[in-house]
């Protein structure tokens, strides 16, 4: 088993529908998959619940969507909405979503 994060920054939807298709993938092959949105892409979420993205549900219905980073979120704008999809609001990197504890559990990281 493979532990893999994918550290999502972009805020364009079909760049992230790829992080989906692969994260599920190598989830339902059996690996440990982590997404996490930081950056400009903390706008996806709420873009994604919106028009009931079904790449993005299953993700949600397979646990494997970490969180949003907190600082982001707010200079986006979307701190509110993020929060109203009870998206955990990351900030263990002074108040961004940081990288460190995952490296230092074996994960693979990738970043889009």
């Amino acid at each position: 088993m493979k532990k893999i994060l994918f550290y999502a920054m972009k805020e364009e939807k079909m760049c992230f529908a790829h992080v989906l298709l692969n994260a599920l993938e190598l989830y339902e092959a059996g690996n440990d998959v982590k997404i996490i949105f930081e950056g400009m892409s903390v706008k996806l979420p709420s873009a994604l619940t919106k028009e009931a993205n079904p790449l993005y549900q299953k993700a949600l219905d397979s646990n494997i969507i970490v969180g949003v980073c907190r600082v982001c979120s707010k200079m986006m704008g979307v701190l509110e909405e993020n929060e109203k999809l009870g998206l955990p609001l990351l900030d263990d990197m002074k108040g961004h979503a940081g990288i460190k504890s995952y490296l230092e559990n074996g994960y693979n990281v990738i970043m889009s």
